[in-house]
């Protein structure tokens, strides 16, 4: 028997010079297949496959002849042709885009995210070439793009961290692929956040539709989202602002179709009220209002222990309840009308003050004559649309009740529904209908209703009417009219910019536009702001729509507004 302790042949065996060889070849074979490959001397590899060739005997001649019988030189001659193209006089920047332009197309045509894994995995680290890609907004673009084609792509996945992480995550709001990683989301929902809350309602209508999609990609991101932002809204000074901001991403959540009714009750506090909460639930499911959960309101609100106000304040349920008494054609039953009406006033002008969950403060003061002054504007707005030719007669009552701000907002909903309805222009008489001179006054005394103002109005002006080709002029600047009154109130950017995009789209008659810059210039006096001067410049400078306007001395209005941004640039 064996010792114990005795060799009996458990050490590897050397491999024997045969086996050597063998493997030899080979590795010999495989940098040949790679050196044959087009262009392989520009790969990150080749100083890696070189060595292993030299290592294990490889022929110098072969190799050499290999790769450069397979050079064509496609990024040399891409350079060559660029630099061309700037020979003859095209600008650097213009001849960069376009190369990088088609690299990208050619990069997401031929995309292949297994291949890009297997790559990915065999670094073990982060590629030094995908770091230097994230710096070129470009680059970010395709990655963004690709990751929305490929949102399982392991590396892409692990670029969109890595873009994140070097703080571009303003720019990824609308790349689903952030849903997936907590940490990416919770950083690009910070910094959208922030966003809206330091630049205003401006940012919040051109960057809104893509934060509201990606917070609305699932029901784990919108509850994470709503959560968040509830609880800095309650615990932050000034948070009415990120209130606004989850109310809107509400809205856009049910004008998408998504069920958040229970999430949105759950986060006012409505589980400690069980019978507001069941009637606001199933009217708010249905997204639809009926008499009798809106009784069972009614009589909550109207006992001394009414429910908190915040209940009726979701802004689903306000625009309900302003259809239901504006909208026309809605068949509102008369024995229920003050119940709708006292709910809207409620929501609309009551005041109170909770401590944690106690009231301290209920102040109904202004609840009456705001029931009173919707109640009367309900009452007309029927009348007008049932017999028409009504509201003339009643303008001061209407100027007098349009200084409530949900007053208005009804008014503004009344208006919208009758002047986008083709049977409007069929009893239009005069130059400057009334509803148009609500809208005026509405401008005037509720500068938070200004961008709806500004709707109702593009939307009038881009509507067809049946009107003939010189009234429809006549007509349309007259609606031009009520936007260089909404522009005199302080509302000034954003009617500038869409003034712009109708004349970047040139689908508005020159006449129009040239109206409307003659009506602005006799309005405005320097000093201008840098953004005004860059959106109303182009269209002032057009000689097609000032030509006529300006005089041989330069003393006209155009002439001088050139000259003094000539001076300040």
């Amino acid at each position: 028997m064996d010792d114990y302790g005795e060799d009996v042949g458990w050490d590897e065996a050397a491999l024997s010079p045969s086996d050597e060889k063998r493997d030899n070849e080979v590795v010999i074979q495989e940098c040949m297949q790679n050196f044959a490959t087009k262009d392989f001397i520009m790969e990150p590899e080749i100083f890696n496959n070189i060595r292993r060739y030299y290592q294990t005997g490889g022929i110098h001649e072969e190799m050499a002849k290999m790769l450069s019988e397979n050079y064509t030189g496609i990024a040399q001659s891409t350079n060559l042709i660029a630099n061309w193209l700037i020979v003859t006089g095209a600008k650097v920047t213009d001849v960069e885009q376009m190369v990088e332009n088609h690299l990208e197309t050619l990069i997401i045509k031929h995309f292949d995210p297994k291949k890009a894994d297997s790559i990915f995995s065999a670094e073990g680290e982060t590629p030094s070439w995908l770091e230097d890609m994230i710096v070129h907004q470009t680059w970010r673009s395709m990655f963004y793009k690709l990751a929305e084609h490929y949102p399982d792509c392991l590396m892409l996945n692990f670029t969109i961290k890595l873009i994140s992480d070097a703080g571009y995550q303003g720019e990824i709001r609308s790349v689903s692929t952030a849903c997936h990683q907590i940490e990416v989301f919770s950083r690009v929902l910070k910094t959208s956040a922030c966003s809206f809350l330091e630049e205003g309602e401006m940012t919040m209508e051109s960057n809104l539709p893509e934060f509201s999609r990606m917070v609305c990609y699932g029901q784990h991101t919108y509850l994470y989202a709503q959560c968040l932002l509830n609880h800095i809204a309650q615990n932050t000074e000034g948070g009415s602002k990120l209130q606004r901001l989850g109310q809107e991403l509400q809205n856009r959540a049910v004008q998408s179709g998504h069920e958040v009714t229970e999430i949105t009750l759950s986060l006012n506090g409505a589980a400690a009220f069980p019978r507001a909460n069941s009637a606001l639930s199933s009217m708010l499911g249905k997204n639809s209002l009926n008499p009798g959960d809106i009784t069972v309101l009614y009589k909550l609100y109207n006992s001394s222990q009414a429910p908190p106000c915040a209940l009726i304040r979701i802004p689903q349920f306000l625009e309900l309840l302003l259809e239901a008494l504006f909208k026309p054609g809605q068949h509102l039953n008369p024995e229920h009308k003050f119940k709708y009406v006292y709910l809207l006033a409620y929501a609309a002008s009551v005041h109170e003050t909770w401590v944690e969950s106690e009231r301290t403060m209920l102040n109904r003061d202004e609840l009456k004559t705001t029931s009173q002054a919707l109640d009367k504007i309900h009452s007309l707005c029927v009348q007008e649309t049932k017999k028409g030719s009504q509201l003339l007669a009643e303008v001061g009552v209407l100027f007098q009740c349009i200084r409530f701000p949900v007053v208005a907002m009804g008014l503004l909903k009344w208006v919208d529904c009758t002047v986008c309805d083709p049977s409007f222009f069929k009893l239009l008489t005069d130059s400057t209908p009334v509803h148009l001179a609500l809208l005026d006054e509405i401008s005037s005394c509720h500068a938070l209703q200004h961008r709806l103002v500004l709707n109702v109005l593009i939307r009038l002006f881009e509507s067809p009417t049946p009107l003939d080709t010189l009234v429809e002029l006549e007509f349309k600047k007259t609606v031009l009219d009520r936007m260089i009154h909404l522009l005199s109130r302080g509302y000034v950017i954003p009617v500038i910019s869409y003034i712009n995009s109708c004349l970047e789209k040139q689908n508005t008659d020159n006449s129009l536009i040239r109206h409307f810059v003659t009506e602005v210039l006799e309005m405005i006096a320097p000093p201008y702001s840098t953004e005004f001067v860059q959106l109303f410049l182009p269209i002032v400078r057009n000689e097609e729509i000032t030509g006529r306007l300006r005089s041989a001395d330069h003393s006209d209005d155009v002439s001088l507004f050139l000259g003094h941004c000539a001076q300040q640039a």
